[in-house]
């Protein structure tokens, strides 16, 4: 297994969904992983440090899942057809769950991450440093979105 490290988000452009770019420890390569703005959002705002008056989804699930279970690890286990499928071991359990929600929880909790090496082998990629005017975007993008941007228009 291939401990993995969240080296950011990125936003390819502002109509694209951002991408979850998870590094392998003391490698080059990534995992790029497309995820919903609002999970984004959520993974952004702990890696900043983000403290709210009150714990978003994100932050609840951590709390009660560590209530549970001092000791965690999230499994980004395979990809079939471009979808990746990941698991969190905690307590003698497995959970599926989406990466991009799992990933949220470890960087609140600081489980680990990570990935079997031929998973790597297969769909990382070398990726350049994350220049700042990038992070800037994705920042100016989160400021800009609402609720009403994520209604469904097809209920």
């Amino acid at each position: 297994m291939i401990t993995l490290e969240v080296a950011g988000i990125r936003l390819l452009s502002p109509e694209d969904s951002p991408v979850l770019l998870l590094q392998e420890q003391g490698g080059t390569r990534c995992l790029p992983i497309w995820i919903g703005s609002q999970e984004a959002a959520a993974i952004a705002s702990s890696l900043e440090g983000e403290e709210h008056e009150r714990p978003m989804t994100h932050d609840l699930l951590a709390l009660t899942l560590q209530k549970l279970s001092p000791e965690g690890r999230v499994i980004i286990q395979d990809i079939e057809d471009g979808i990746y499928h990941a698991v969190l071991e905690i307590g003698g359990e497995v959970l599926e769950a989406r990466p991009s929600d799992l990933v949220a929880v470890a960087v609140r909790t600081g489980w680990p991450i990570t990935c079997p090496t031929a998973l790597m082998d297969q769909v990382g990629v070398e990726v350049e440093p994350v220049q700042t005017d990038e992070v800037e975007a994705f920042r100016a993008f989160l400021d800009s979105v609402n609720a009403d941007d994520f209604e469904d228009e097809n209920p």
